[in-house]
């Protein structure tokens, strides 16, 4: 993960808004699950930073390793 994925994070979340206004619904009402699993904590920091807050792993060892 890097800076295009900081890109492609905002991508995403306008897509999703976008559609959520489109169906009727609140774009607060959907969450997006950002998946880290093959990722060290070092790749996965910009996209953290950038606001992104729910993350999926495989093994809570490999979890416990990215998150303080």
């Amino acid at each position: 993960m890097s800076q295009d994925s900081v890109e492609n994070l905002r991508i995403v979340n306008e897509r999703i808004a976008a559609a959520a206004r489109a169906a009727g619904r609140s774009p607060d009402d959907i969450h997006l699950v950002a998946v880290s699993k093959v990722f060290p904590a070092s790749a996965i920091a910009p996209v953290l930073a950038a606001g992104q807050r729910i993350f999926g792993e495989n093994r809570v060892q490999e979890a416990a390793q990215k998150w303080p």
